[in-house]
């Protein structure tokens, strides 16, 4: 398929890789130039704007910041007159053949703007598609792919996500319940950081072996295994991985705010949004959420 990526971070890239790997083919668009030089020596061309990425796409995937920057990028494939807005015919045919692409939103963002993009879409073609796993495991075809939204159009773009994901789960046709199980996860990935960071900072300043407390968190069942390959990085690395502490507050927070507008407070979550802020706040902004561990580290000293 033809397929546009539109967002150069690491997930961006590890998805347009992943897709150029199986035959597909990419163009992509980064709001910032010079992210995307690993992709386009892969193959893949580059575009100087969303539309232009997306003219004559099938697809359109977005893998972006944060709320308002999907918003944003939306906004420019939906200008009247752009490459993309060439049609509203959902019914039949490839993005190609019936004027508009059918976008796929990969971004952690709220359910409600999940929601309202599925009304700004070219054409009405819209779906949501967060992703499980890092972007060595999209590279590796081993992630997990949530769908929501019209089940003709999760169809549409079966080989992208076939060649993508080592598992899809489709949520229901409303896209926002496809993000609500992402902050779900996301959720339950800092609080588990958060707490482990803790109990190695605790062992650490209780001078158990660093070897054999690894050991132990890798066996102990009370460890989630998807926190193991994050032990390392907790226990003495630089903290140079992909998911940074601030993109991890905002999805705690997100959670949060679904809850509460249902009436339901959860404080828990807001301690742990509050641990993620406090740590990109000192100088690890743009760290791994294993920076965390720094602030006990930091005031230990």
């Amino acid at each position: 398929m033809r397929v546009a990526v539109l967002g150069m971070g690491s997930m961006g890239r590890a998805v347009a890789l992943r897709l150029l790997g199986r035959g597909h083919a990419v163009r992509v668009w980064n709001r910032t130039p010079g992210k995307a030089s690993e992709v386009i020596d892969a193959g893949a061309a580059e575009a100087s704007s969303p539309a232009e990425a997306a003219r004559d796409a099938d697809a359109v995937l977005m893998s972006l910041a944060d709320d308002r920057a999907v918003r944003e990028v939306m906004a420019r494939l939906a200008e009247p007159g752009s490459e993309s807005d060439s049609g509203s015919d959902a019914g039949s045919g490839t993005g190609s053949e019936s004027g508009a692409p059918v976008v796929a939103d990969m971004s952690t963002v709220s359910p409600d703007t999940s929601r309202a993009l599925a009304g700004l879409a070219p054409g009405g073609r819209f779906v949501a598609a967060p992703i499980i796993g890092g972007p060595q495991a999209v590279v590796d075809g081993q992630a997990m792919g949530l769908l929501g939204g019209e089940r003709g159009l999760v169809d549409r773009l079966g080989p992208v996500w076939q060649d993508l994901f080592a598992v899809q789960w489709y949520c229901g046709d409303d896209p926002g319940s496809a993000l609500t199980y992402k902050l779900l996860n996301n959720y339950l990935l800092m609080s588990g950081v958060a707490v482990v960071a803790e109990a190695v900072a605790a062992g650490q300043a209780a001078g158990l072996d660093e070897a054999m407390l690894k050991d132990f968190l890798l066996r102990w069942p009370t460890v989630a295994p998807a926190l193991h390959n994050r032990l390392d990085d907790i226990i003495h690395g630089d903290h140079r991985g992909w998911f940074a502490t601030r993109l991890g507050a905002k999805d705690v927070r997100l959670i949060a705010e679904v809850a509460e507008s249902k009436g339901l407070r959860l404080p828990i979550a807001r301690l742990v949004e509050q641990r993620y802020e406090e740590a990109a706040g000192n100088g690890w902004s743009d760290s791994d959420i294993t920076a965390v561990v720094e602030l006990l580290r930091e005031r230990r000293g």
